[in-house]
């Protein structure tokens, strides 16, 4: 097999320590952490890969990797077991997208099911937390540990210069400076379960995590959500389909959300790329970049609550049109900024204050979710920061950057073809993403061996599978596609005032 840079075991490879890995509140290696070896090292594991977060992106990075070089990984994790931020998620949440986009490349997740009943039959299944936790599990156990080459350390803390301290026992690890580390905490989300609310609270007011929504044993007399995205959209949904009367909720919505019909992100190579096309053509007609989300919203792409109402906020994950009934059935919006203070019966907010019931439960879904850092190379000395590739679709992104680093053994060619792109949040980060993202795909498929690595993915959401070749939708959708990318590319570099590369 191909050997990437730092890939041949018992390689000499030296690479400076990671920098600003370690999250706020983690361990440091100040003063007198408890230790049982009396701040000693216990030993020195033989790898050649130190994975930093066994989240999605970690594992699809490690499933990719060992799938194509001959390598030793350990994956680190505060957490106790792999999965990242569905260890902690809300109990009814499920993936906004086809659960076939999501997960490692070596297994898939979900079975390529159709829903065959309810408001979404038809569509692609969506996995519920369950089903995701319980799926890691399975590729850890039968695949990664069975392989031999991987080791977790769970409830283990990287804390910087090779050396891993664990929350447990206070042992003390460190990797070789062969070994190559992985920063695949670089966009870990922040969620409400573990993220304090981001304004002041009464003494007497009743505020909870959405986490606990589900737990209520006593019904109020009002449901406030606080947040604009995908969590407060699925609380709203939770408590409507457990009879909640729409006019018991208050709904404080800082921003408002342009969201992508989830019926148009689907496996189908057709209409996903009749969906890129529909992008493509709306922006390169687009006078604005409002223009391009308002023409979106007529071809059926995007969708917002208020039509009144031009949102700000384009983080976009899908939402059904089912959903999307059940949200407009909410009159009573709050758009006065964000909440400074929650006290019994009264809401303060940047621009002003709104009375609510006494017994009132403010529900917080108001962390920001996924992270917008800067995009940085994704290969540098002191670590591989897994990113982004292709716009959004973050797990084929990680397990593009594994079979990468296993198969090309540069990373100035590696930062080449794997340019990071970014999640969108405001309308311009959502143009840079699409912008990025594509010319990002058009590097790595000009590559034969990722072109056909990538067709076979099923998280790759662009790919073409054989039994979908020459189908007369598809055709039409890749020829629309060809007409409108140039163009299309062109017109959002100018909306988003992005250079073109190489200017």
């Amino acid at each position: 097999m191909a050997q990437g840079h730092g890939v041949v075991r018992n390689s000499v490879v030296s690479h400076d320590p990671i920098v600003g890995i370690a999250p706020a509140g983690s361990a440091a290696w100040t003063g007198h952490p408890p230790t049982c070896l009396h701040g000693t090292v216990a030993r020195t594991l033989d790898v050649d890969y130190l994975v930093v977060g066994a989240g999605a992106t970690g594992m699809a990075f490690t499933d990719a990797l060992i799938d194509h070089a001959d390598v030793r990984v350990a994956m680190v994790d505060r957490r106790h077991s792999v999965g990242g931020h569905w260890l902690d998620a809300y109990p009814f949440v499920r993936l906004h997208q086809s659960s076939t986009f999501y997960g490692v490349a070596s297994t898939l997740l979900g079975g390529n099911r159709r829903q065959r009943r309810g408001p979404e039959a038809g569509l692609h299944d969506r996995a519920t937390v369950s089903e995701i936790c319980t799926y890691y599990d399975r590729v850890l156990t039968d695949r990664m540990l069975e392989s031999g080459r991987v080791e977790l350390l769970a409830n283990c803390d990287y804390v910087g210069d090779r050396r891993i301290v664990s929350l447990v026992s206070g042992e003390r690890l460190e990797v070789p400076d062969r070994c190559r580390i992985v920063d695949a905490r670089y966009l870990a989300p922040t969620i409400p379960a573990d993220t304090p609310p981001p304004f002041e609270v009464g003494d007497d007011a009743r505020v909870l995590p959405v986490n606990a929504l589900a737990r209520v044993d006593e019904a109020p007399s009002q449901y406030v959500v606080v947040g604009s995205g995908k969590t407060a959209t699925d609380a709203i949904v939770w408590l409507l389909g457990r009879g909640v009367d729409p006019d018991a909720i208050c709904w404080v919505r800082p921003r408002d959300p342009w969201m992508l019909n989830r019926a148009v992100v689907q496996p189908d190579p057709a209409v996903f790329q009749g969906m890129v096309a529909d992008v493509m053509q709306a922006a390169a007609g687009a006078a604005s970049l409002d223009d391009v989300f308002l023409r979106l919203e007529g071809a059926g792409v995007m969708l917002r609550i208020d039509r009144s109402v031009t949102p700000t906020m384009a983080k976009a994950p899908t939402l059904g049109t089912w959903e999307l009934d059940l949200l407009r059935a909410i009159g009573n919006v709050v758009r006065l900024g964000h909440i400074r203070r929650v006290d019994r019966g009264l809401v303060t907010l940047d621009r002003g204050a709104v009375t609510t019931a006494p017994d009132a439960l403010v529900v917080h879904c108001a962390a920001s979710g996924l992270q917008n850092p800067p995009l940085v190379p994704v290969w540098r000395p002191q670590a591989i920061t897994v990113q982004p590739i292709r716009a959004g679709f973050p797990c084929f992104g990680a397990a593009l950057t594994g079979y990468v680093e296993a198969t090309r053994p540069d990373d100035a060619e590696k930062n080449r073809l794997c340019p990071p792109s970014r999640y969108g949040n405001t309308l311009t980060d959502w143009a840079v993403m699409n912008l990025r993202g594509t010319r990002a795909s058009l590097a790595f498929t000009s590559e034969p061996d990722i072109k056909a690595w990538s067709n076979g993915v099923a998280t790759n959401p662009a790919r073409i599978p054989p039994e979908y070749a020459g189908s007369p939708e598809l055709t039409d959708a890749l020829h629309r596609l060809q007409a409108q990318m140039g163009p299309g590319l062109a017109r959002l570099a100018e909306l988003s005032r992005v250079p073109h590369p190489e200017s």
